[in-house]
């Protein structure tokens, strides 16, 4: 999982050809460090060429704004072409159901 600026990611989500995934949280929220073991475990399971990136959403104000993000953890995930909205999801129950929501945009 690799940190990422609103600068980088905002690059990122116009590039096509490549799926992206990105991590939303603030770092005081206990709930999004769960979340993001869970999404560290799922990523050892998920191609290699997939990158996943990690956002404070504290810093990330444009982005919060654009796709609407409504509370953390929340995870959005953008197919190769983005020929659709990002999907975004917000209940990440266990690393089997974070690779489900990956794997139905990427795949």
């Amino acid at each position: 999982m690799k940190e990422m600026n609103q600068m980088e990611l905002l690059e990122r989500l116009e590039q096509k050809g490549e799926p992206l995934v990105v991590f939303f949280y603030t770092p005081l929220c206990g709930t999004c460090k769960a979340a993001r073991r869970m999404l560290e475990v799922a990523e050892h399971l998920l191609p290699e060429n997939l990158l996943i990136a990690a956002g404070n959403v504290n810093m990330l104000p444009e982005l919060v704004m654009q796709y609407r993000i409504s509370s953390v953890p929340a995870l959005l995930v953008t197919s190769a072409d983005r020929r659709s909205a990002p999907a975004i999801y917000y209940s990440m129950g266990s690393v089997e159901r974070v690779l489900d929501y990956i794997r139905s945009v990427i795949s």
